[in-house]
């Protein structure tokens, strides 16, 4: 018998419990993404209006990845209204990328051994990562190139842009410098379209190079007019023409400095020293002199730059800004590890940055994280003030909220209309009862599913096409739920043994 006639036969039109994980999950993402919310949900999207920090702590198959994906389709619904203020969205779950840039910056001895790489990630490093994915996303969009960066929820018209004032059109421009990450394209190339867009005017950045031109234009013309050939063996000429080009040479000295300190001090990203100098240079002076830039390794000009970045796009017409972390325990450096997890995060945890004005973050984080909070100093809590962060402990699923995100799931994959549920499957000798009871035990809804699914398979493969059997014994229920347990268990005890 196949599991397709037997849904069929219910009017089920897909499996619903084929795939684990939300992030490949045809069903969530189609069907009843906005169905079906964990108990915690309110306490953890919050009011779009006001965006907050949340911390949330949950076991694998908790559902994190899908609450995430539910508060970009939430925020996605809020942008869409017009009387709302938009919220810039940052995903901020794929580390990899980051962390190999960073693991490259430092010495041998230290690549060989993540532990030691993780050692020496601040806090100023995640901002840097949460800039450059905030900032490429932005310009992807302001540029409207296909398929840009981020989520779908960051709908930004670049026609807003004549309501940027020239200083926050240098600040744009600024962080595009030091920030952007898109591989598309060369950033000077993607640095000179916004420019143009925003008809930000550079002219007077080059008076340096125009008297540089203009005298040494002057002392060959000169030279040819005069016809005296001999004045060129003596050092006037050479020197009228290097003093010209010293206002030139020096400018050039002093922002190729600084282009090597941004370049070596933002760490989660490529060194582009000669295309940052090129750019930096083309800000008049009366603009750039005294603004931030990420040259040093502290957390002081990330918080201007982070401010100017949020300026922007309050004049773009977003509000606020939510960050959604996730998947911290899936880069490769971390391998499950979670003291890794721990050196990876806890420099996040810090009461000035979760509070910055305008700014939600939304830690969606292993439950193991959770006992090395339970065991901090002091110190630690006075720092990340943890009581005002909205903290879920443990993203826990009773019995009941598993029943009915089963029923949701099932209903939301009927054909035709109809209305299947999970009691239509089941012999009227598994009561609701045992149900509940039964799902409490696996806790979370990606066991759900996989005992589901090995429910259906175990149940069909015991009957024939010629004779189907169309509800499910007590029998195969409890056989199958027995076996399921059994090896859930030796897994756990495998990882936890790792």
């Amino acid at each position: 018998m196949r599991v397709q006639q037997l849904l069929e036969h219910h009017g089920i039109a897909v499996n619903p419990f084929a795939e684990e994980d939300a992030q490949s999950d045809p069903v969530f993402k189609e069907r009843c993404r906005n169905l079906t919310y964990h108990p915690a949900w309110d306490k953890v999207y919050g009011n779009p209006s006001d965006p907050a920090t949340s911390i949330v702590f949950g076991e694998k198959g908790a559902g994190k990845t899908a609450m995430r994906m539910q508060m970009v389709g939430r925020i996605a619904l809020h942008n869409a209204r017009p009387e709302n203020g938009q919220l810039f969205v940052i995903e901020y779950d794929d580390f990899n990328p980051f962390l190999d840039h960073f693991a490259d910056r430092l010495s041998a001895r230290k690549q060989r051994d993540p532990a030691k790489v993780l050692s020496e990630w601040k806090l100023w490093d995640h901002m840097d990562a949460i800039l450059a994915l905030g900032v490429t996303s932005l310009v992807d969009r302001l540029l409207n190139v296909s398929q840009p960066t981020g989520p779908d929820a960051n709908q930004i018209s670049p026609d807003r842009l004549r309501s940027l004032d020239r200083h926050q059109k240098r600040d744009l421009l600024l962080l595009v410098a030091a920030y952007d990450n898109s591989t598309r394209e060369n950033v000077v190339a993607r640095w000179g379209k916004l420019r143009r867009k925003l008809r930000y005017q550079t002219w007077t950045s080059w008076w340096d190079r125009v008297i540089g031109i203009a005298a040494t234009a002057a002392v060959v013309g000169i030279t040819i007019y005069s016809q005296k050939w001999d004045w060129l063996v003596t050092p006037w000429p050479y020197l009228i023409v290097f003093l010209a080009w010293v206002p030139w040479i020096a400018r050039v000295w002093k922002w190729l400095w600084v282009a090597r300190r941004v370049a070596r001090n933002v760490r989660v990203l490529k060194p582009h020293t000669g295309a940052l100098r090129r750019l930096l240079m083309r800000f008049p002076k009366r603009d750039i002199d005294g603004q931030p830039l990420p040259e040093s390794q502290r957390t002081d000009d990330r918080f201007e730059l982070l401010s100017k970045f949020q300026g922007v796009l309050r004049s773009l017409g977003c509000d606020g800004i939510v960050v959604l972390v996730d998947r911290v325990d899936e880069p490769h450096l971390i391998t499950g590890s979670v003291d890794r997890m721990r050196a990876l995060v806890w420099s996040m945890l810090d009461n000035k940055f979760l509070k910055q004005p305008g700014l939600g973050l939304k830690l969606l984080l292993p439950k193991e994280l959770a006992d090395y909070l339970n065991r901090e100093d002091r110190d630690f809590y006075q720092r990340a003030r943890i009581d005002k962060q909205n903290l879920v402990p443990s993203l826990e699923w009773t019995g009941q909220a598993l029943y009915d995100l089963a029923n949701a799931r099932i209903k939301s994959c009927g054909a035709n209309g109809k209305q299947p549920t999970l009691r239509s499957l089941l012999d009227d000798q598994i009561t609701d009862t045992r149900l509940i009871e039964s799902f409490r035990t696996l806790r979370v809804p990606r066991h759900l599913f996989k005992f589901l699914y090995r429910l259906l398979v175990a149940h069909c493969n015991a009957h024939t096409d010629d004779k189907p059997e169309w509800e499910i014994s007590r029998e195969t229920y409890e056989a199958t739920l027995a076996v399921y347990s059994r090896d859930q268990d030796a897994v756990d005890r495998g990882l936890q043994a790792g």
